[in-house]
């Protein structure tokens, strides 16, 4: 009976991570799914402290430890997302994928010595558990180490740094990480397999660590994506050692649902997934912007005329960026769209696929402030649309929308599909200052003549804009 509420509770728990992944695909149910699966998850973690047994009858025990352990995690978590401000959403997903990836890579070492206790000579069922353990320690390592790079990154504490033959190197380390699991497998070798455990340990350490270090911030949702994929699959070596299919089933949700979106965010970045893992992209920020010399003639807009402009017109599109989170400008630009709508003007979001420093970034911004799933439109659908738009604003956005991704082949983002803003008639953009976007390079849409800037901090200048819009 008790082993038959375990196994229920691991189907309850499975269930509600399939559901709450559904639930996910949509603004207006994602609170709830996220919660369905923590409910799910919560199920299966108190099911298994208390009603698991192993072979000879014992409980887990450890309760103190494990308790601890859980008291001490929950309170850290719960301030750390609290705090968290929306801008910093990317690292705190880089930090806590970089823990799921500690966590399978230490699995796998406590089960590694287990494993050479248990059984000395090899067999079959012997080397199948032998390989699930290296795989989750290659995997889970290079997760925790990318992500904690990755992290760095994010948080401005490390810079872009590129290895000669970057390229030869990654690929090398591939390769001793593959020669290295075969002779631990085949016992090829005859050098003791606890050497080589932890060899492989410190080669899938430097490759995480080289494997992220060169690639660049405009290429960043990619690699956080990657990385996901990484602790999941890791996660679900772990289930599969214990056999436990909830843990099992966690793991393929999100090894497969991060290889997914990675492809996706390739597709939408026009990279190849070969290059991410070689780390061969994003590491350069050089190159000529097509037609225009660094630092143009621009010209500036004054808010009396952008609100002229704005309230005169029949279709606006607004494109958000990074700006619109760092100024935590949300609430104030979805006040901007319903004052606008009351004077008959049709406003709608442009989303590009990696706008912001992960993906998604853009869509949970503009839902934590109500804004209308209906109203944000992706790159692909939104693109036919700018030539019939009176006016595009441009919120902190600068990569997405930077016309050399398609005329300029010198440039380290060139065939990248952009929001392709200097179609519509007028085009607005609102930035700090004339410094280059994350990808460090210069936009030649500043420069063109239907474009004006309009500077300041995104939430101050929509607070302004606003103002003037009641105020005509």
């Amino acid at each position: 009976m008790q082993n038959f509420i375990l196994l229920l509770s691991y189907l309850i728990g499975s269930i509600s991570f399939i559901v709450g992944l559904k639930m996910l695909s949509h603004p207006d149910t994602a609170r709830k799914g996220n919660l369905y699966a923590a409910i799910g998850m919560t199920i299966a973690i108190f099911a298994t402290i208390f009603l698991y047994e192993d072979d000879e009858g014992k409980k887990l025990g450890n309760y103190i430890w494990i308790f601890g352990g859980l008291i001490i995690g929950s309170i850290i978590g719960t301030l750390m997302a609290k705090k968290v401000e929306m801008t910093a959403m990317p690292q705190m997903v880089s930090l806590f994928n970089g823990m799921g990836g500690a966590c399978a890579a230490i699995i796998s070492i406590v089960e590694f010595k287990h494993l050479l206790h248990k059984q000395e000579n090899p067999t079959t069922n012997f080397i199948l558990i032998l390989l699930t353990i290296l795989l989750g320690l290659v995997i889970g390592t290079v997760s925790f180490f990318g992500s904690m790079i990755a992290f760095g990154k994010l948080n401005g504490n490390i810079n872009d740094k590129t290895l000669p033959g970057q390229q030869i190197v990654n690929i090398g380390l591939l390769i001793v990480i593959v020669v290295l699991l075969i002779a631990m497998i085949t016992g090829f070798t005859g050098v003791d397999i606890t050497i080589l455990f932890w060899v492989l340990l410190a080669v899938s350490a430097l490759y995480g660590i080289l494997f992220v270090m060169p690639i660049g911030g405009a290429d960043m949702p990619v690699v956080i994506s990657l990385l996901n994929s990484f602790t999941g699959v890791a996660a679900a070596c772990g289930g599969f050692l214990y056999s436990n299919p909830v843990m099992l089933t966690g793991g393929i949700l999100v090894g497969s649902a991060g290889t997914i979106l990675t492809i996706l965010m390739c597709k939408a970045m026009n990279r190849s997934l070969t290059n991410v893992i070689v780390g061969a992209f994003g590491g350069t920020k050089t190159g000529a912007v097509s037609g225009v010399e660094l630092g143009g003639a621009y010209k500036e807009i004054s808010m009396s005329d952008t609100a002229v402009l704005m309230a005169y017109s029949k279709n606006v599109v607004i494109v958000p960026g990074y700006g619109l989170a760092v100024a935590q400008a949300q609430h104030i630009c979805h006040e901007l769209e319903k004052v606008l709508e009351e004077k008959d003007v049709h406003v709608t979001y442009a989303i590009h696929p990696v706008a912001g420093r992960m993906p998604g970034h853009m869509n949970v911004l503009l839902a934590e402030a109500d804004v209308q799933y209906e109203k944000l439109k992706e790159m692909e659908e939104i693109n036919p649309e700018f030539a019939q738009t009176d006016v595009v604003l441009i919120l902190g956005a600068n990569d997405v929308v930077n016309p050399a991704a398609k005329n300029d082949p010198a440039s380290p983002i060139y065939g990248m599909p952009i929001l392709e803003v200097e179609n519509a008639t007028h085009v607005i953009v609102n930035k700090r200052s004339m410094k280059p976007g994350y990808a460090g390079i210069e936009n030649a849409l500043f420069f063109q003549p239907k474009t004006s800037m309009l500077f300041g901090d995104a939430k101050k200048v929509l607070q302004d804009l606003v103002t003037e819009l009641k105020g005509m």
